[in-house]
């Protein structure tokens, strides 16, 4: 028996043991000969220094069969106090059980919800309750909820069983409770947000400057203008923090915050990155802007497993100025010894010079960090909104391996990685901030075993102009010979910079952390968690909004972090609006992406909806599997609860969240003609398989291989500050005199290296809570055997395609699956198999959710 099916056994009879030890009491009345009793335990999780809820915590029932015809709401049971529970401690939280008896009237029936009230002076948090009814039917509510101290939020929170209902066949019972916890959660739009308020309401991206600062620090809003769309956030009510602190309370819904555990663990892999920043001992890493001095002195950050007490050290007083207390010993607790070097990137663990291969160039723009911006060229030269390449067919044609021009692009063997054009409007300005900025066409060959050869590269950039925007152009050849070949090398630097970026605002900020917010914050408020696509999507939204807060307080903020490292600087955010100008999300759907790029042809036979051109293709090909997977979960979860097309189009609720995220969430684009109109099944099967697979595949496949890859900067530089050297200038000479030299003060200096580095870390590493695609948090998630039936069956074809993807890591004529630098591609493996999959840098994995 598997760990995964073991742990649903434990489980499956631990409810049967409590069905058991009271079915006594099955028709029995009380002392009292006059009502009957419920009975059930109510599981609550509490941090350190919390105490339980004791006798300060009470519970009632609502019946989901008789109504009480004063509030038109369930008959109410009599209260129940949380008392005597046993308790349990595992890590650093402790877990009590309480055992409760509730009493009801005669005919009561089957709960439909629960009330709890926290008389006590802390929050804590309620993680399930199991009822067994007088008839012997077990019912569960899975909470997993912050519940807030009724002095603070002046009202009892209120839970559902887990018994999904559409609108309409709601019972009568439970309708205006419905609709009531609905409308709570929505708020009236005004007020500073309190850390209890449970509200979803949206705003704009206006808290990223800091004008207090300086005008330096002022940011454009983004999102509610044309010249500037973007996702909307979830609004905190609160202003833009001016101080220039790191704050780690940004304001999300209780609900939406990573657990205590999580988010020290978060903050201690924080540490862990930037105490080679520090630390005294890490006498490796000067901290100024002096330049790497050879590629052995990159080599010496990494680590040989040296290790240093945390206490003790300047880090401990550091992290005490930005930690909340209770946080910074929870922080203490996980993280005892710091590395006083990073790890080795698997970039050049077998191989610390293939990185420099023409080959492993082409192959990670197919199966590396950023695998969903190359495309095939359907006609040539290359063309963009703004320009018309400057490479010709003569600097190509004798590089096709036999082929002529012609017959390599009737067999769409020509490729093209493009950061052109949208770049151009942004390079001046950035070449004042004192970067070197170059927007770039890259050309490859696809060869007959599928990999990718470099045919030219086209770098503009500002300087004296040979085209009518001022900006110089120059196209670069791969060459054998020295000097060509280490101007090609640098060539090579710029896109991989040009690449960087779009990969860390686009690819992964906008195309999942920003794009998915909207919807998270449109079914808290329209769906209620009665609704099965609540409860289907709900694992696929854990994390997002706290992560994203914390994001916009020290990663995409004004001076943050990735204007830092980027070569985009301070116009980093501004670049990203501009490119959600071209955002589609039907085209986020991985068929049609593969389409557009001309990566696949469409194939309406094919249950995958697409034919790959070349199976080589690491991302697409295993991305299409794991697109299957989720595509027939949701169309079996969405068959059990819809009959047919008007049943979608009468579901209120779907339909006022459908026309929120359109008109709201991503109101920029509201006017587009792309948006479904989500009147059928189809339309609401399309829709949830292309949410789920952004918020778990795609994410996972440009998030977790960054250490991986940027971890080393040479491979994946983020900024340059120098231009490829043109013939006849003093920089030339300097090049001349020492390639290798000049390659190194191209990249990144030492400090924006290192802090590179240390962000590629944190956000490549898994934490120790991770629930994976095809897994739960709980055996008991929904009361529907039908659908954990399917549920068991999707789970079951992802662990097949575990064994799927191994098998092609191991085929010698998938080249691109490894490699010259030997990096296995498990990006998009599931690890669906085990329960408690451990913590670190594994890259492979699937979160269900943007959850780092």
């Amino acid at each position: 028996m598997d760990s995964h099916h073991h742990l649903c056994y434990k489980r499956q009879e631990c409810f049967n043991a409590i069905r058991n030890k009271i079915s006594d009491c099955n028709s029995l009345q009380d002392r009292h000969g006059s009502r009957y009793l419920i009975n059930g335990k109510v599981v609550i999780e509490h941090s350190p220094g919390l105490s339980g809820p004791g006798k300060s915590a009470t519970v009632q029932v609502y019946s989901s069969t008789v109504i009480d015809p004063n509030t038109r709401k369930g008959k109410l049971s009599g209260k129940a106090c949380l008392k005597k529970g046993k308790s349990s401690k595992k890590d650093s939280a402790k877990t009590t059980v309480y055992k409760i008896k509730l009493h009801v009237e005669p005919g009561f029936g089957n709960p439909g919800a629960f009330l709890i009230e926290n008389n006590h002076k802390h929050r804590f948090f309620l993680q399930s309750a199991t009822l067994v009814t007088p008839e012997n039917r077990v019912i569960h509510f899975d909470c997993r909820s912050w519940v807030y101290p009724i002095k603070d939020t002046n009202t009892s929170r209120l839970f559902f069983s887990n018994t999904c209902y559409l609108p309409s066949k709601t019972p009568a019972c439970l309708v205006e409770l419905r609709k009531e916890e609905l409308e709570s959660l929505r708020g009236d739009g005004t007020g500073e947000r309190k850390e209890w308020d449970r509200i979803y309401d949206y705003d704009v991206y206006d808290d990223l400057g800091n004008p207090e600062k300086g005008p330096d620090h002022v940011r454009p809003v983004l999102g509610g203008s044309r010249s500037r769309p973007y996702p909307r956030r979830g609004r905190t009510g609160r202003p833009a923090t001016k101080n220039g602190t790191i704050s780690l309370d940004t304001y999300v819904p209780p609900d939406e915050r990573c657990s205590p555990k999580k988010l020290s663990e978060f903050i201690a892999n924080a540490i862990q990155a930037t105490a080679h920043f520090l630390l005294p001992e890490a006498k490796s890493l000067p901290r100024d802007s002096s330049s790497f001095e050879s590629f052995g002195d990159i080599r010496d950050l990494y680590s040989n497993n040296r290790r240093q007490a945390m206490r003790g050290t300047s880090v401990t007083e550091k992290v005490k100025k930005f930690v909340p207390a209770q946080l910074f010993k929870d922080v203490t607790h996980v993280i005892e010894e710091v590395d006083i070097k990073f790890p080795l990137p698997q970039i050049i663990r077998a191989n610390q010079f293939a990185w420099k291969l023409d080959e492993e160039f082409g192959r990670q723009m197919l199966a590396g960090t950023n695998p969903t911006r190359i495309h095939c060229l359907r006609e040539f030269p290359p063309r963009g909104t703004l320009t018309e390449s400057y490479i010709e067919q003569s600097d190509i044609e004798h590089n096709l391996d036999g082929l002529s021009f012609e017959q390599a692009m009737k067999q769409w063997r020509i490729y093209v990685l493009d950061h052109h054009d949208y770049l151009l409007p942004f390079l001046r300005k950035m070449y004042s901030e004192g970067v070197c900025p170059c927007a770039s066409r890259t050309l490859l060959f696809l060869r007959n075993d599928a990999t990718l050869k470099p045919l030219a590269i086209e770098l503009t950039y500002p300087g004296s102009s040979n085209n009518v925007d001022g900006m110089k152009t120059m196209v670069f050849l791969p060459e054998k010979e020295d000097i060509p070949q280490a101007l090609w090398q640098l060539a090579k630097a710029h896109v991989a910079a040009n690449d960087s970026a779009y990969h860390q605002l686009i690819s992964h900020w906008l195309h999942t952390h920003a794009v998915v917010e909207p919807f998270i914050i449109a079914t808290r408020r329209q769906l209620s968690v009665m609704h099965p696509i609540h409860r289907l999507l709900d694992p696929h939204f854990k994390d997002t909004m706290h992560i994203n807060a914390l994001a916009r307080t020290v990663l995409i903020n004004a001076g943050g972090i990735l204007e830092k490292t980027l070569f985009t600087g301070k116009f980093s955010m501004e670049l990203s609006s501009e490119l959600y100008k071209q955002w589609r999300f039907d085209e986020q759907a991985l068929p049609s992406d593969l389409i557009k790029r001309c990566m696949a042809l469409e194939e309406s036979e094919n249950p995958r909806g697409a034919h790959m051109l070349f199976q080589d293709y690491p991302y697409g090909l295993d991305g299409l599997d794991i697109w299957l997977a989720i595509q027939t979960w949701v169309g079996d979860f969405c068959d059990i609860f819809y009959e047919d097309d008007a049943s979608v189009k009468s579901d209120t609720e779907i339909q006022a969240w459908w026309s929120e995220i359109r008109n709201v969430g991503h109101g920029d684009k509201r006017k587009e003609k792309w948006w479904c109109q989500m009147t059928t099944k189809a339309d609401l099967k399309r829709t949830l398989t292309t949410l789920v697979w952004i918020a778990s595949a795609l994410h996972a496949s440009v998030n977790f291989g960054q250490y991986s890859y940027a971890g080393y900067p040479p491979n994946r530089p983020s900024r340059c500050r120098k231009f490829v050297p043109e013939e006849g200038t003093m920089e030339f000479a300097e090049f001349l005199k020492d390639p290798d030299k000049y390659f190194l003060n191209m990249l990144p200096d030492r400090f924006e290296a290192s802090l590179g580095i240390a962000l590629m870390e944190v956000l490549s590493r898994h934490t120790s809570e991770e629930v994976y695609l095809g897994q739960r948090a709980t055996s008991e998630w929904i009361d529907n055997e039908q659908v954990k039936q399917r549920f068991e069956k999707f789970n079951k074809s992802l662990r097949e395609m575990e064994k799927q993807i191994m098998e092609r890591n191991g085929d010698p004529e998938l080249m691109n699956r490894r490699g010259p630098a030997k990096v296995p591609y498990k990006l998009l493996y599931p690890d669906a198999t085990k329960v408690e999959t451990p913590a670190g840098i594994t890259a492979k994995g699937i979160p269900n959710s943007v959850s780092i």
